[in-house]
């Protein structure tokens, strides 16, 4: 891991992004945006799944109207998405919008990114600039789009820019990202474009956006699933905990499990997870299959599990506390985490 860059803080809506602030968490809604009820219902669920920034299609003027009742019920910044008509931008400004995410390339020229440069910095405003490899001009690159852009917007005294500069695949993607930071020091919003359905998708947002983050580049992320956005939260989240950047919730190990295994693991361990995904405490927990695993390889887990043959051992710290039969093992378990979190006053 390189150390993390320090880039420009831009504020959302209180939200800041760059300078040395914990790399957020953004999503995008899949309602339509003209629908205020269910697109501020699922900002509720992105909100309580931790996510920090949502972002919102504004495709019509209709879109744009309805962001202002969506705005008055949002506990996160919203950031308005716009294509093509640089009049939505005004309007989604207007109405309350913490961030606009435009694409310069296809909103129509120069003269209408400088009318909603203008409104940005009138509203103290962020603007993210947002090229994906599908919508490049000719003859450039992605990093070269992203420049000609910033330093438009710069021209127009306009300085509160994020970038984002994706494509679909994880290479193109980390190549783009590495020459951009090279080339200035706006923050960087980072993550793999379209990357699938939510099994793979996640798996290629996690080699990718762990590519870029272990370059020491990134300040905000969103992962782009083909699914609920409840998903990409919960991806984005587990990347930035698996790359020692963010701490969300309790940590839950367990050992692949291979032929010195003599207890039925794989129920042990969906039980234990499925509890400790209801603890948000710094715990790192283990379920380990024999004596190998544990607890000599996860003594550095808080609690944990060593299974052996229709036995086992809880063990703290390292160290063996309490051995039992095989079938109770995980509520032990569970037990001690939770006896442990309520004496400590913090579940």
């Amino acid at each position: 891991m390189k150390p993390r860059k320090n880039t420009k803080k831009i504020i959302a809506g209180g939200l800041a992004i760059g300078g040395g602030a914990p790399i957020s968490v953004q999503s995008m809604t899949k309602t339509d945006t003209r629908d205020a009820i269910a697109t501020s219902s699922q900002i509720k669920r992105l909100e309580d799944a931790g996510c920090e920034l949502v972002r919102v299609a504004v495709p019509d003027m209709e879109a744009a109207e309805a962001f202002k009742q969506i705005k008055k019920t949002a506990n996160v910044p919203l950031c308005a998405d716009i294509h093509f008509d640089y009049r939505l931008a005004l309007a989604a400004i207007k109405n309350g919008a913490d961030k606009i995410r435009i694409n310069p390339g296809n909103i129509g020229g120069e003269k209408n990114v400088q009318a909603v440069a203008e409104a940005a910095k009138k509203a103290r405003i962020p603007i993210r600039i947002g090229v994906n490899s599908g919508s490049l001009e000719k003859n450039l690159s992605m990093p070269q789009s992203v420049m000609k852009h910033v330093v438009f917007l710069e021209s127009c005294g306009f300085f509160d820019i994020v970038i984002a500069i994706k494509a679909s695949d994880v290479p193109s993607t980390v190549k783009a990202c590495i020459e951009i930071s090279e080339m200035t020091d706006y923050p960087l919003h980072i993550g793999i474009t379209e990357a699938g359905l939510p099994v793979r998708g996640s798996i290629k947002s996690a080699a990718g956006i762990g590519a870029i983050l272990s370059h020491g580049i990134g300040d905000t992320i969103r992962v782009s699933l083909t699914g609920d956005p409840v998903d990409e939260v919960i991806c984005a989240k587990d990347i930035l905990q698996a790359m020692g950047l963010r701490r969300f919730n309790l940590e839950f190990i367990s050992c692949p499990t291979c032929g010195r295994t003599e207890v039925e693991m794989i129920a042990i361990a969906k039980k234990v997870e499925k509890f400790c995904l209801s603890i948000d405490v710094p715990l790192k927990i283990a379920v380990m299959g024999c004596a190998v695993n544990g607890p000599g390889e996860a003594a550095d887990a808080d609690f944990g599990i060593a299974c052996g043959r229709g036995t086992g051992a809880v063990f703290k710290k390292g160290k063996i506390i309490r051995k039992a039969p095989q079938q109770e093992l995980a509520d032990i378990l569970i037990g001690e985490i939770k006896s442990y979190v309520q004496n400590e006053k913090i579940y």
